[in-house]
């Protein structure tokens, strides 16, 4: 086997290119390799291709990207037992200290000595092979595809999101913010049983995709400049009904205070997506309401297995989020091309390296 690989690697602010870098060896027994075949680009890598940092996520050296893989595993260490030569799995790229109190909470996520792939200083998964605890990552089905196996990353972060909220048969949920994040929080509390889920966004092609995604109705909240407006439209879509249970994917102002208003008496909102650091907040309407309001970061304990029992069940279709594909050769390309296009792009796969 030769001594490099190449790699997808943003090395500054606006600046990717393909390079070599050295293929990694298995030094703990517990470790897999994996040979990458599929990868998605998140919002994330195009935020710091573009910007070069994430809050206070800088990137300061050259940074692999690339953290929605699948792949095959091609090598194990001596004391793994989950999986073997030839698995096909999805990986889940954070790996926590396994000392810290979050993790023995199993709120790993959580965890301060986190290491997430293509977050800095840690490289991501844009190479050819990859190397992994062997629990964190999760075979496949036969019938489930490595394209899909890609997508069970964002997917986990909809099925984390709707345990937090405890999503209940026949509920009514709202989803702001129709991009890939929202498109599957949504299918997934249709799948949880949810009866009603309207999504609300300002781009009316990405609306209508969601009704394969759970949606039972949508309002285009650009028809709206004032929020009472919007509130009003929403309850009057759901027959006069406020939603139980209120997802924020957009972090938007506008859509996190419309969202705290139209939840119902005693519901719960949670915040899933992220935007400026601070808002205008209507906490006036938190307490005569008890609303329960929470935090969602990626994804704990449970999560990657369940999304991966959603696809192969068929409770959850992620086909549909797909709209573009590029060989591994034209990476730089397909990063460009997300960066430029915007809300044009749901899903960008990346194959693997020939």
């Amino acid at each position: 086997m030769p001594e490099t690989q190449q790699a997808v690697v943003l090395k500054s602010k606006g600046h990717i290119s393909i390079e070599d870098r050295p293929i990694p060896k298995i030094e703990d027994p517990h470790f897999v390799k994996l040979e990458i075949k599929k990868t998605g680009i998140c919002g994330s890598d195009v935020h710091y291709y573009v910007a070069g940092a994430i809050g206070d996520f800088v990137v300061k050296k050259p940074m692999v990207l690339g953290h929605e893989s699948s792949g095959v595993v091609v090598e194990v260490g001596g004391a793994v037992s989950s999986v073997k030569v030839g698995d096909r799995v999805a990986i889940e790229p954070g790996i926590p200290s396994r000392y810290s109190d979050e993790t023995k909470e199993g709120r790993y996520n959580l965890c301060p000595d986190m290491a997430f792939a293509a977050t800095p200083p840690f490289d991501g998964t844009l190479v050819k092979y990859y190397l992994a605890p062997e629990d964190f990552v999760v075979k496949l089905p036969d019938h489930v595809s490595l394209e899909e196996g890609a997508l069970v990353e964002p997917l986990s972060v909809g099925v984390h999101a709707n345990k937090l909220a405890k999503v209940a048969y026949n509920q009514k949920v709202a989803v702001f913010g129709a991009g890939p994040v929202g498109l599957l929080t949504g299918a997934v509390a249709r799948a949880f049983g949810a009866g009603e889920v309207i999504f609300i966004d300002v781009f009316e092609h990405k609306l209508k995709l969601s009704s394969k995604f759970g949606g039972t109705k949508f309002v285009n909240s650009s028809q709206f400049k004032d929020e009472e407006f919007l509130v009003a439209e929403i309850v009057k879509e759901l027959d006069a009904h406020q939603p139980e249970v209120v997802f924020d994917c957009s972090g938007a102002e506008i859509c996190i205070r419309t969202g705290i208003k139209v939840c119902k008496t005693g519901g719960t909102y949670v915040q899933v997506g992220s935007g400026k650091p601070d808002v205008n907040f209507p906490i006036a309407a938190i307490g005569p309401k008890e609303l329960r309001v929470l935090g969602c970061f990626r994804y704990a304990f449970g999560d990657y297995r369940d999304a991966v029992q959603l696809i192969s069940k068929g409770d959850v279709n992620v086909k549909p989020l797909v709209t573009h594909r590029y060989k591994f050769k034209d990476a730089v390309e397909a990063y460009e091309f997300n960066a430029k296009s915007g809300s044009d792009v749901i899903k960008t796969i990346i194959d693997g390296p020939e």
